[in-house]
């Protein structure tokens, strides 16, 4: 253990740069070109969703996908503190307000028996955000946005391959978010993608996505000339990044595989330390299947998480803790507001580890197991 595990090490699967250098043979770098219909066809295959865009971040996905759903300024838009910013500032953007709503203390999710309290006539979706690639309850989710007639839109940005009740996370909502981001299961750097759930939604996706233009329709002969039409951005990866992402869509199962053996591996470890009250391990509900996108322990409380993470780092594992929560940040305060009390969201920013998890680590995986072990008894 002289050599330091790192938190994470981006994986390559020996192919990404034979494709990036077939991109520049196809006399194209920008987007939208034969990688990036790969990429879409592939997601629209294994998501079941109308419409896949790949996007350069999960960031611009959300994005898109607050546009899409028509955020206007004093929209109230419900989802979880514990969660990354991108997800707030994509409707803060539009003008609207975050709605906080505390997490479930197992999956750490947002806890769906709260979400029907928040909401007001100023209401206008519900965005669940699947931690760690664990889903939502989102039977309970879907039911109360029927109900209030809310959209839906899944931050699935850690949930490739995760699945609940057989159903891919980011199909179930009206829209849904991936990332590929390189800390995620399958990487392209920066990347991110869009999925439409609703058909309805997908011809102006498009446009958005195309700068606000209808330049798709040209490109497929159906309109003379591209021009102006709606609102927009520049949505699109360059096909470099399309080109790389291909190569991870292509081993992508392999690589999920892998994850879960390392996961599992962890998981049985510290059973025992889970028995003794010493830490508490991440909880998958039936009916669910994860992607093993991360690994974390629940320290019993700040002051036994620090010092967990600074004999784990003299001993050479580099372990991160995750979000401050949106709403106790300055942005947060100015931006959003709480819906109710936030306790199980504060207990968990205050106690959750994340330990390495990535391709290559599995020989030194006993080793790591045993260390952890071994500094949470201390």
């Amino acid at each position: 253990m002289a050599a330091q595990i790192t938190f994470n090490k981006p994986f390559m699967t020996g192919k990404e740069l034979w494709n990036i250098s077939q991109a520049h043979h196809n006399r194209q770098l920008s987007g939208n070109g034969p990688f990036t219909a790969k990429c879409q066809a592939w997601l629209e295959t294994h998501s079941g969703c109308s419409k896949a865009l790949l996007t350069h971040s999960c960031t611009a996905a959300l994005e898109m996908a607050a546009i899409l759903a028509d955020i206007q300024p004093g929209d109230e838009v419900i989802m979880p503190s514990f969660t990354f910013v991108s997800t707030a500032n994509a409707f803060v953007l539009r003008g609207a307000v975050p709605v906080f709503v505390d997490i479930r203390p197992d999956t750490l999710n947002i806890d769906e028996t709260k979400i029907e309290a928040a909401i007001t006539d100023k209401t206008r979706a519900i965005v669940p955000v699947h931690y760690a690639g664990v889903a939502c309850e989102m039977d309970t989710i879907i039911e109360i946005a029927r109900k209030h007639n809310l959209i839906v839109i899944e931050d699935a940005a850690q949930g490739i391959f995760s699945t609940y009740k057989s159903r891919p996370l980011g199909s179930i909502g009206n829209l849904g978010t991936l990332s590929f981001h390189e800390t995620k299961n399958i990487i392209c750097g920066e990347g991110g993608a869009l999925l439409v759930n609703k058909e309805e939604l997908a011809e102006r996706a498009e446009i958005i996505w195309e700068k606000g233009t209808d330049r798709s329709k040209f490109a497929r002969g159906e309109v003379e000339k591209y021009t102006w039409v709606d609102i927009g951005s520049s949505f699109l990866p360059g096909e470099v990044t399309a080109a790389f992402l291909w190569a991870q869509m292509e081993e992508a199962q392999i690589i999920t595989g892998r994850r879960l053996a390392i996961w599992d591996a962890y998981h049985e470890g510290f059973a025992a330390l889970e028995r003794s009250g010493r830490v508490r391990r991440p909880v998958v509900p039936d009916g669910i299947a994860h992607n093993a996108h991360m690994y974390y322990l629940l320290l019993p409380d700040a002051k036994k998480r620090t010092q967990f993470m600074d004999t784990l780092k003299e001993m050479g594992i580099n372990t991160v803790f995750h979000y401050i929560p949106l709403h106790s940040s300055p942005a947060g305060k100015k931006y959003g507001r709480v819906a109710d009390t936030m306790t199980v969201t504060d207990n968990t920013s205050n106690c959750l580890v994340r330990l390495p998890l990535w391709l290559g680590m599995e020989d030194c995986l006993p080793e790591i197991i045993n260390r952890v072990v071994t500094t949470a008894v201390l």
